[in-house]
């Protein structure tokens, strides 16, 4: 906006009487990126101004922004009342922080039993991508009745406003989004922010936590964590100064996999999106910058698709070379498996159609290379007479027994040519020994 100039739009002549510049989330913004194009827009403002930095979680990246751009600069760190000055938790009191370990095939049964326990109350559940969203949104749809569930995430473009508004006037429901939520939205009354999938970065837990126990209220946070990942704990309360309670007195003894498994084998929609959620959700965490903890080569990457509910596993490099003698596939032909759209079954079926005849067509292709493997033979053979008949004819000491084979393997190729006897015959008679069916060809 301040290059263009040529718009008519003078952005640097009307910044010229600015008194205050605001950045809030300033280390996200860092984090982002922009840290070249914020230090281009502060060489346009005057010097003479008052600037905030705003953000729940403050980096070093903040303090060279500070020094880069502002004159004698004060940090202020906001304390809750009543909390003394020299305590370390960056976290309100007013929010409980829980966390809750499980095995990766037991995760999702212990998510849909605590929201089936709580369906009067206001949920955001995080997860790590946009293809989990779009798997776990559809799939708490059905398991947990009579609660309005709706799904967010960065890939939405024209939804998301409406899905957020929406959702902030419910009383009770379940949110399932990224961290497309995670900064700078306020949501009224939200009781509890589970983070199924934990955030690929310890700034980000803090900031996801802080979808609730806002302005006074009471919050919960529970973040699921698996066994390999309960360091964890230990890293967010030195890290980030956010202590956690384990939440052990909370059981889960339905399983609710079978069940997804049966949306996936009667919906091919389900069926991809668990197959895109599984892939995304390795990729992911194997990208965490926390890999100490967050390690993808220590996945029970079996037990992950038992969790996920999937009917076979992917392929993806970071599964190659693993065993899966733990993990029992489906037995069904997952090709087969319909769209519940109409339409978009009919769009698959006339794909599948198409690929067929495609497939017949090279066949043909590979049939008639195949076919010319014989003529290549045949071509050689009757290389091999002209050589002969060409050393009789300059008077070469070839007998007529060798002179009655090659008329006898000259007819045999022009009834080849001409379709009267088939390839297999053709290879019989020209690799038969004796010679009396050449005299009942000679005849013919």
């Amino acid at each position: 906006m301040f290059r263009r100039q040529a718009d008519g739009l003078d952005l640097i002549g009307a910044v010229k009487t600015l008194d205050v510049l605001i950045l809030d989330e300033a280390d996200r913004l860092l984090d982002l990126g922009f840290e070249a194009s914020i230090n281009t827009i502060l060489g346009y403002l005057p010097k003479q101004r008052r600037t905030g930095l705003f953000s729940a979680t403050q980096t070093q990246e903040v303090e060279n922004l500070l020094r880069a751009g502002l004159r004698n600069p004060v940090r202020i760190t906001v304390k809750e009342k009543g909390v003394a000055a020299t305590s370390t938790q960056k976290t309100p009191t007013r929010l409980q922080n829980y966390y809750l370990v499980c095995k990766p095939d037991e995760k999702f049964n212990y998510l849909v039993s605590f929201l089936r326990q709580k369906k009067k109350e206001k949920h955001l559940v995080f997860f790590s991508t946009c293809a989990c969203v779009e798997y776990y949104g559809k799939a708490l749809e059905t398991f947990v009745k009579n609660v309005k569930v709706m799904s967010i995430h960065g890939k939405m473009k024209h939804k998301r406003n409406r899905i957020f508004t929406e959702f902030r006037k419910l009383e009770s429901g379940i949110l399932v989004c990224t961290d497309v939520m995670a900064r700078g939205i306020d949501i009224p009354e939200v009781n509890w922010v589970l983070q199924y999938d934990p955030p690929s970065n310890a700034s980000a837990f803090v900031h996801r936590c802080g979808r609730t126990a806002r302005i006074g209220n009471q919050g919960n946070a529970l973040v699921f964590l698996l066994p390999m990942e309960e360091s964890y704990v230990n890293f967010l309360s030195i890290n980030q100064k956010c202590p956690l309670q384990e939440m052990d007195d909370f059981k889960c003894t339905v399983d609710h996999l079978p069940k997804l498994q049966t949306m996936a084998k009667s919906d091919r929609a389900m069926f991809e999106r668990g197959m895109k959620a599984f892939v995304s959700y390795v990729q992911a965490y194997s990208k965490h910058e926390c890999n100490l903890i967050f390690r993808v080569k220590d996945l029970d990457f079996c037990a992950l698709a038992r969790g996920f509910a999937l009917l076979k596993m992917p392929r993806m490099p970071e599964l190659r070379g693993k065993d899966f003698s733990d993990f029992v596939p489906m037995p069904i032909d997952t090709d087969s498996i319909p769209y519940k759209d109409k339409n978009r079954e009919k769009q698959r079926q006339k794909m599948l159609l198409e690929r067929k005849q495609k497939q017949d067509g090279e066949s043909r292709k590979n049939f008639a290379k195949n076919k010319s493997w014989s003529k290549q033979k045949v071509k050689k053979e009757k290389k091999k007479k002209m050589a002969l008949k060409r050393k009789h004819e300059e008077g070469s000491d070839i007998d007529d027994e060798d002179l009655n084979e090659l008329l006898h393997d000259t007819r045999l190729l022009k009834k080849l040519k001409k379709g009267k006897i088939t390839e297999e015959e053709f290879e019989k008679r020209l690799t038969t020994a004796g010679r009396s069916e050449g005299g009942s060809d000679a005849s013919e």
